[in-house]
């Protein structure tokens, strides 16, 4: 890999502001909730963000409550999944504050991708074009279809 860079802490936070903001509404999200949350366990570990609490999620998975961890990285706050040392350490701050919002940001998903992907050190992975795998079946029926002797000829009956 290649010699590590610091990102700008406000480029970063504004970069995992736009991907959070997109996997809320994409149809897979599981990709960019994975590279958030990796950054952010990387800035945690820098010292570059903080840790605020524990907040009661707003949507509870299988109708059952559960808590997320806030972070704040420079003026935004995230949330993402925490572990169980952060209930013994951290204050249970109740439900989610809707009357607070992040800072409006415009930057496209593309280069918030790019600036995340530079702060954990990521390479995507390349798509060639033939990467595409045609379906095979493990049951083959030969097709009839093509073949010079259709319809087949007529087979002999005994007639009485």
């Amino acid at each position: 890999m290649h010699k590590k860079e610091t990102v700008p802490l406000d480029e970063l936070a504004k970069a995992l502001f736009t991907i959070n903001r997109h996997a809320k509404t994409a149809s897979d999200p599981k990709h960019l909730y994975y590279i958030k949350k990796e950054s952010i366990n990387r800035l945690l570990k820098e010292k570059r963000a903080e840790k605020i609490g524990l907040h009661f999620s707003n949507n509870p998975k299988y109708s059952n409550q559960h808590s997320t961890l806030l972070v704040k990285v420079d003026k935004y706050f995230f949330h993402i999944p925490p572990t169980k040392d952060d209930f013994k350490k951290l204050e249970h701050l109740g439900e989610l504050d809707q009357s607070y919002r992040n800072p409006s940001t415009k930057m496209s998903l593309s280069q918030a991708k790019k600036i995340v992907y530079r702060h954990i050190d990521w390479q995507p992975v390349k798509k060639t074009q033939n990467s595409r795998k045609k379906y095979r079946s493990s049951y083959f029926t030969p097709s009839s279809l093509g073949k010079m002797d259709w319809p087949p000829s007529k087979t002999k009956r005994r007639t009485r």
